[in-house]
């Protein structure tokens, strides 16, 4: 996996330009927002109550940093009431019937005492355990309340202070607050409102660089394009909140984790940062760069080795899940789909994989009800939706994806692929117009996707605007040749036909010619490219070469209607050049094949691609672009 990456630099060149006792403690930290801190000889409850010894105090918290929660939330509640009710005491309480799932009881324990109202922490505190039982508007409530306290900050607020500050005193407090910014905006999200949502999740963001949580949250939910995501990282305040030698390291990872299917993209590593190239998240995010790119092989190359050394993995599981259907491995994905429900039935991609097993087997109902089963277990979660919108399409009920599209497009804010595939459906119930005003705002969300650009074309061909249509198709090429393949997927086979369509009804017949050619290569035993193919040759008087491609066409799809008719009129016309007797002095007032008038014939509906090709996405997760792509008719 490294190898794809570039090369390793030696241990001993980079391991010492990092803090990493410093990012340890900021692990420590997210783990726990207050367990981090040590109780010293002085402690608050030592002063109120001389006769609480500080050893049952440490050994109290120290069974809740082990997570034995029961024995925790024994001696947590003989110490409230040994202490007289110590406010850290009663946090402490709190946070033991946290763990316990004793969420009331945990929110009514510091309310009723009015401490949600004076410390951020219990108000943190009560609000989370409002949101683990769903009840958002209480949540809300609770984190709405600002009343300032007038009394003298308890150990527990200088405890807060103490672990927010910087070891070296150089950073802004990094606290409470970005944990409450990021509680706000979850919640929100719950209630739908993800503008807002966004908003928190931004300012927890900017209160504290190295909240992830808040990063993803906007990222893997498509909260934001691709260039506003872009625009989010420049503004984070690394140069504040960082020190010089990890600015490159959070720039990197969290640049690592932007959106990859809104254009084709390489994938490199820093020289300074080498010994992150065989990181399992770098890894998963070089494997969802060649999935983007069309380049499955590699993917599921890189995705299998994961799998090999962390088996659920959740960030790879949706990728390797969604190449799986792209490679059309049905047994490798009912294992795994079967292995992921019995160990996680409470998890969205375990349903998604059973559900994406079902629609690469052409089983629509039971795909449908167990990828409905995934978009209950978590609304947000992209690749499941767009799954659900395939099946229907798969199926032709063109109503019914678009519905599913349509719920997806709310979801996803930030996402070109809802729209695109919507635009895709109304393509296919011949609503050309609605189409485009489809295909035209998932190109003002990723205008340099080149499906995008190819639907486009698409339009444009069939509004009979020849040159338009180039334009896009070209414009499409050109994207994809910027990533420097050594071979082009087979999957813009399609893309290089539709330009020697186009390139045909301008009269570039040599250049139409070499398209054709060249999705040939792509995809060797396509009948539609074979009868591409002999209609050029059969417009440019080669009628031999066009019986022969004629042929070859009708050997690979024997009910071809456009190449039937066309390789009658083709012999008949050959048949006018080649003379009754050999050597016949009468050969040469014969008509030639540029005089022969071909009859009209019906046109040629190249197959689409089928639906079920289309691309099952993370943050897919990705989500992914790779649609059914509609291959132009090819008319006389």
């Amino acid at each position: 996996m490294a190898g794809e990456s570039g090369c390793q630099v030696p241990e001993s060149q980079t391991k010492g330009k990092l803090n990493l006792d410093r990012l340890k403690e900021i692990v420590k930290k997210y783990i726990d927002k207050l367990s981090a801190f040590t109780v010293q000889k002085s402690s608050y409850s030592s002063k109120t109550n001389p006769k609480l010894p500080n050893d049952d105090i440490c050994e109290a918290r120290q069974f809740l940093v082990q997570h034995h929660y029961e024995s925790a939330l024994f001696w947590a509640d003989k110490i409230v009431s040994l202490s007289g009710g110590a406010v850290e005491d009663i946090y402490w309480y709190a946070q033991t019937l946290y763990h316990t799932g004793q969420y009331h009881r945990a929110a009514t324990l510091l309310c009723s005492r009015k401490l949600d109202r004076h410390y951020a922490a219990c108000r943190f505190l009560a609000a989370k355990c409002h949101f683990e039982c769903k009840e958002w508007q209480e949540a809300l409530n609770i984190l709405d309340m600002a009343e300032v306290s007038l009394t003298k900050p308890s150990f527990l607020q200088s405890s807060i202070n103490q672990l927010s500050m910087d070891a070296d005193d150089s950073l802004p407090i990094r606290g409470i607050e970005s944990s409450i910014s990021l509680l706000r905006g979850r919640i929100y999200e719950a209630m739908d409102n993800r503008g807002l949502a966004a908003d928190c999740f931004r300012r927890a963001l900017q209160q504290d660089v190295y909240c992830f949580e808040a990063f993803d949250l906007l990222v893997s939910h498509h909260m934001m394009s691709a260039q506003e995501e872009q625009d989010l990282l420049k503004t984070l305040p690394l140069v504040a909140q960082c020190p010089e030698d990890e600015m490159e390291l959070v720039r990197f990872l969290y640049q690592n984790r932007l959106k990859k299917y809104d254009k084709p993209g390489t994938h490199s590593i820093p020289q300074s940062l080498s010994p992150l190239l065989e990181n399992v998240d770098v890894v998963v995010n070089l494997a969802e760069r060649r999935y983007y790119n069309c380049e499955f092989q590699k993917c599921h190359k890189i995705t299998s080795g994961v799998l090999s050394k962390d088996p659920y993995n959740s960030r790879c599981l949706p990728l390797h899940v969604a190449v799986l259907v792209e490679l059309k491995k049905p047994n490798a994905l009912f294992y795994l789909g079967h292995k992921l429900v019995d160990f996680y039935p409470n998890k969205p991609v375990s349903w998604f994989a059973v559900g994406c097993y079902y629609l690469l087997t052409k089983n629509f109902e039971p795909a449908r009800r167990y990828l409905s089963k995934a978009t209950t277990l978590e609304k947000t979660f992209g690749p499941a939706w767009l799954a659900y919108g395939h099946s229907f399409a798969a199926d032709n009920e063109h109503d019914q994806a678009m519905a599913a599209y349509f719920t997806a497009s709310q979801i996803m804010k930030g996402c070109h692929l809802p729209v695109l595939y919507i635009g895709l459906e109304y393509g296919l119930t011949s609503n050309a117009k609605l189409a485009e005003r489809f295909f035209t705002l998932a190109q003002s969300i990723a205008p340099d996707d080149p499906f995008v650009l190819h639907e486009m074309g698409v339009i444009a061909f069939q509004n009979h605007e020849w040159v338009e249509a180039e334009r896009y198709f070209k414009e499409a090429l050109s994207r994809i040749q910027s990533v420097g393949y050594q071979h082009m997927p087979e999957k813009w086979e399609a893309l290089l036909n539709n330009l020697g369509h186009v390139s045909r009804k301008l009269k570039k017949y040599e250049e139409a010619l070499e398209y054709h050619r060249q999705a040939e290569l792509l995809c060797p035993q396509n009948p539609s490219t074979y009868s591409a193919i002999a209609y050029i040759h059969a417009l440019t008087g080669n009628n031999s070469l066009a019986v022969d491609f004629f042929h070859k066409a009708l050997g690979l799809r024997r009910d071809d209607a456009f190449s039937t008719t066309m390789l009658g009129h083709v012999i008949e016309a050959l048949m006018s050049e080649v003379p009754p007797i050999v050597g016949d002095d009468d050969s040469d007032s014969l008509n030639t094949s540029a005089s022969v008038v071909l009859p009209p014939f019906r046109p040629l509906s190249f197959s689409q691609a089928d639906t079920d090709d289309s691309s099952l996405a993370a943050h897919p997760g990705d989500n992914s672009s790779m649609m059914a792509i509609e291959e132009v008719e090819m008319d006389g």
